[in-house]
């Protein structure tokens, strides 16, 4: 073990951990609650518990993983309590930065938005829920970047990040009982707004763009998780 971490760039172990981990908690191999124990994952990895312990402290900045009094390390939980919060704050950061972009956009920020629409939708047809998440990531960073706003595309940026593993959740709703559709019309009518400087109208794309993956979110923790969740609906667009 020592004579693999010697091979390795210095400070570099972690990295592969991070990665790994990171990935199988955004795509639910790993499980909201489940323990990560330091000597497990050091033998899994085949690595010392250094770099382990530094990719749960990057993880935990990340929000995906919680330390807990006793100091044993679990996969954050998904808080459908605190569900309706969250989906407020994406709700505005969303139409913000939406709108931003359409006022504000270049033709090159046009292309690369669109660059990153065709990216979801090839991710779409893998059905590869983590390439998906990410895809759909990239897309709306690419609007929020159009917008010329560092402090509200990095407050959406979290936002996103924390919401990937609801967002699989919502993928797993949609093909399943084929209501709805996995978002790429939407996107293409945000892109069009956003390309025609339509503010009004990318603002209540944006907004209904948020309320179809409240609505499918919650009905898919009814049906699976037999969840009592009740959820004001978000304010209508003004």
């Amino acid at each position: 073990m020592e004579e693999q971490e010697a091979k390795r760039p210095r400070g570099s172990g972690w990295k592969d951990i991070y990665t790994t981990l990171r990935n199988e908690i955004l795509a639910l191999v790993l499980q909201p609650g489940q323990l990560l124990d330091e000597m497990t994952l050091a033998e899994r990895f085949d690595m010392s518990r250094s770099p382990v312990r530094e990719a749960l402290i990057r993880l935990a900045s990340d929000d995906l993983v919680v330390t807990l009094a006793n100091r044993s390390t679990i996969v954050a939980p998904i808080e459908v309590a605190t569900f309706p919060k969250y989906v407020e704050a994406l709700d505005i950061a969303q139409r913000m930065n939406t709108r931003l972009a359409a006022a504000l956009r270049t033709d090159a920020d046009l292309k690369v938005i669109s660059k990153r629409s065709k990216e979801f939708e090839a991710a779409v047809k893998t059905g590869n829920h983590l390439a998906m998440s990410e895809a759909n990531k990239r897309f709306h960073m690419a609007i929020a970047e159009a917008g010329r706003n560092p402090y509200l595309a990095s407050f959406y940026e979290r936002l996103l990040s924390q919401g990937q593993r609801m967002l699989h959740l919502h993928f797993e709703y949609l093909e399943r009982t084929h209501e709805g559709y996995l978002l790429t019309d939407e996107h293409q009518l945000m892109l069009d707004a956003i390309k025609a400087k339509d503010v009004d109208r990318a603002d209540d794309l944006a907004h209904a763009h948020t309320r179809q993956f409240q609505k499918n979110f919650i009905e898919f923790m009814r049906e699976n998780y037999t969840t009592d969740v009740t959820l004001r609906p978000l304010s209508a667009a003004e």
